[in-house]
């Protein structure tokens, strides 16, 4: 058989192997997106089914978002949770990687029981932290009275309820950035470190000078994942908080289910959906784009 004939066959063999995949990809992925932005030009409600057809004034919902002090909250609470939730993850990570970069047997075992959270299920992880924010059966709050500290109810405090979800986020999510960062520390070479030693550099200056340029891209493309991934904190809101006190934690994506099941107006929760996906998609290709520029310039 000739050249051509065997890169015919191997394409063949390629699409056959893929089109499984690709047909259940589409099923699941593609055709929920394409439902979700036609339901997003409409005023469905599930009370009037003449409504998911209704497509007179497409860009309605769209054009009261900007006019909604609820979404524009959930926008500014998103940013929030996002922005202390990943600073917390990279630094902590980072600190973690760092402090457990040692061979002994105990640092392995601390590193596979810093991976527990991340692994079990998000829904619970809100049961385990709605439980230790419990004021009547909280360890927490035991060990706050045994040391004579009175404590609010975080989760329904107007200082403190942010505060506790980004805990709670910070505590599932912080082996992803540890398990990155460490990765990258075991492919620095001894060397690199061995020579600045020799040359008097203090560790300080090792960290800095050594080990921070080599882990510093892992630490952007950790930061970047989870950023983007900081969109999904609904089952913390929802066990926790329930959004509350008042709008302090209704986040986005909390929003547009209140609004989809509590309120009924499916098309109004279809477009702030869109807006929500539309802005993880333009900040994840701005982080791309000013790595692509910082490699290019390097």
């Amino acid at each position: 058989m000739s050249e051509s004939g065997i890169d015919g066959e191997r394409r063949r063999f390629i699409a056959f192997a893929l089109t499984p995949s690709l047909i259940v990809l589409f099923a699941v992925a593609v055709l929920p997106a394409i439902y979700l932005i036609v339901t997003s030009l409409t005023p469905f409600q599930l009370t009037t089914p003449g409504s998911a057809t209704d497509f007179s004034e497409p860009l309605r919902n769209y054009g009261l978002l900007p006019g909604d002090p609820r979404f524009v909250n959930s926008l500014a609470v998103q940013a929030k949770l996002s922005v202390a939730s990943v600073l917390f993850q990279v630094l902590l990570g980072m600190g973690l990687a760092l402090l457990l970069n040692v061979p002994s047997r105990f640092v392995e075992f601390a590193r596979t029981f810093f991976l527990i959270p991340m692994v079990l299920p998000p829904i619970v992880v809100a049961v385990i932290w709605k439980l230790i924010y419990a004021p009547d059966i909280s360890p927490l709050y035991y060990a706050a009275q045994a040391l004579h500290v009175t404590l609010p109810a975080l989760t329904s405090s107007v200082d403190f309820a942010l505060t506790s979800i980004v805990i709670a986020d910070t505590w599932e999510w912080l082996p992803f950035t540890f398990l990155m960062v460490l990765a990258a520390l075991q492919t620095i070479p001894d060397e690199y470190s061995e020579a600045a030693l020799v040359d008097g550099a203090s560790k300080l200056q090792i960290f800095w000078y050594v080990t921070l340029p080599f882990i510093t891209p892992i630490l952007v493309i950790s930061g970047m994942f989870r950023l983007i991934d900081s969109v999904k904190a609904f089952p913390l809101i929802f066990l926790l908080t329930g959004g509350g006190p008042g709008t302090l934690t209704e986040v986005t994506n909390y929003y547009a289910y209140l609004l989809a099941f509590d309120t009924n107006e499916i098309g109004y929760s279809s477009a702030v959906t869109v807006v929500m996906l539309l802005l993880v998609c333009g900040i994840s290709l701005g982080l791309v784009w000013m790595g692509q520029r910082k490699k290019a310039l390097a």
